[in-house]
């Protein structure tokens, strides 16, 4: 039985670092087992809901990002979009990236030297108006372009437990093999409170950029949330 609760609760002692999140929107779409499974080290267990794999797409707002010894006043904003699916590491459920796309130099390269995470510099933009919010996103060297247009919908509040939501968006733990073994790193946070979506438009080459199936074309489950206050955990072997 895997327990879906545990990631929630906070590590004891301090923590590495705190973060904002905003303006998040989680765009999701099935993907077969078998085009998956070879992407993701051999270690990790894909998690499955119903029997069906999923890659999510994120792009959001980083807000006040700092490591714990780092005054609030030189702090990191910056636009950040993830691609990334689901697995399982001994019974823990969290969440494997294939790629972190970012518009600061400093963070990518923090990132990758800190948590050996593939993070790629990118051109990115955010626009909010009453009707609509998009992201842009262009990765350095022209090698994947992103871009997103969508409308807010009605609130759910906080996932419940055993939905498909709750699956997908309640995550805190990351996976990454570092010098040929699992690290495991942790985060902490509210629940999210989140609402529906609806994308108008969405070009998502990110998605292909990483291997997998081309979903252009495809409309994405889509959910928001405004944002969450992060507190960050470092990698640790596991």
């Amino acid at each position: 039985m895997i327990d879906r609760l545990a990631p929630r609760q906070r590590p004891s002692g301090p923590n590495d670092g705190t973060q904002r999140w905003e303006s998040l929107l989680f765009c999701h779409w099935e993907i077969p087992v078998d085009k998956l499974r070879h992407l993701v080290p051999a270690e990790l267990q894909l998690d499955t809901f119903a029997g069906k794999a999923y890659v999510g797409l994120v792009p959001f707002r980083m807000r006040q990002i700092r490591p714990k010894w780092l005054p609030r006043s030189l702090a990191l904003n910056f636009l950040e979009t993830n691609v990334r699916t689901y697995v399982i590491y001994r019974g823990r459920p969290g969440v494997y990236f294939f790629s972190l796309d970012a518009n600061s130099r400093l963070a990518v390269t923090a990132a990758r030297l800190g948590w050996a995470l593939p993070y790629y510099q990118a051109t990115m933009s955010f626009s909010d108006t009453d009707q609509q919010r998009s992201y842009l996103s262009y990765r350095r060297g022209g090698l994947a372009r992103h871009q997103v247009t969508y409308q807010l919908g009605s609130p759910l509040g906080v996932a419940a437990e055993q939905t498909l939501e709750f699956f997908l968006l309640e995550r805190y733990l990351l996976y990454v093999r570092r010098r040929g073994r699992i690290h495991c790193g942790q985060v902490h946070h509210s629940p999210y409170q989140i609402s529906t979506a609806t994308v108008s438009a969405i070009d998502p080459p990110l998605v292909t950029a990483a291997g997998l199936p081309d979903v252009a074309g495809i409309a994405p489950l889509a959910h928001f949330c405004p944002g969450v206050d992060v507190e960050v955990f470092g990698i640790q072997p596991v």
